[in-house]
């Protein structure tokens, strides 16, 4: 079900012309719904990064055991915040990343609305963060949704 609006209303223009969303058009996007998780996640986000890069790098996809980079649209790099001590001090953020290529094709294939799917990797990845299972990562995009 259609339930994101943010997203469309910045794409129009860009739509309109046949062109493909940007990185920056969607990073803005994921950030928003970032914005829109419940205080109690957002706080416990701390200094992860979020980046939208065009296809996950080779190096990447090696080590997932993926062939194909439009078969990863978005990938959480760190450790979920049960696992992490006060050992881990000098070690890089955790990262998001969102494949900007993967994120168009899907797109292209399953109809769905850009938005939402945008908001489905983020969640998702940011569900890594915090350790949750498939059914708390859903109820999590439920609450930014409504």
């Amino acid at each position: 079900p259609a339930r994101h609006t943010g997203m469309a209303n910045r794409m129009d223009g860009q739509e309109a012309m046949g062109e493909a969303p940007s990185a920056d058009a969607i990073e803005a996007h994921a950030r928003g719904v970032i914005a829109r998780l419940p205080a109690a996640f957002r706080a416990h986000l701390g200094d992860i990064v979020l980046a939208v890069e065009e296809y996950a790098d080779d190096e990447t996809l090696a080590a997932m055991g993926i062939e194909h980079p439009l078969d990863l649209t978005g990938l959480y790099h760190g450790r979920p915040l049960g696992e992490k001590s006060s050992l881990d001090s000098g070690m890089l953020p955790d990262r998001i990343f969102l494949y900007r290529q993967a994120i168009l094709a899907e797109w292209c294939e399953t109809g769905v609305r850009l938005d939402d799917l945008v908001a489905h990797v983020t969640i998702h990845e940011i569900g890594h963060h915090f350790g949750l299972s498939d059914d708390d990562m859903h109820a999590l995009e439920d609450a930014v949704t409504d």
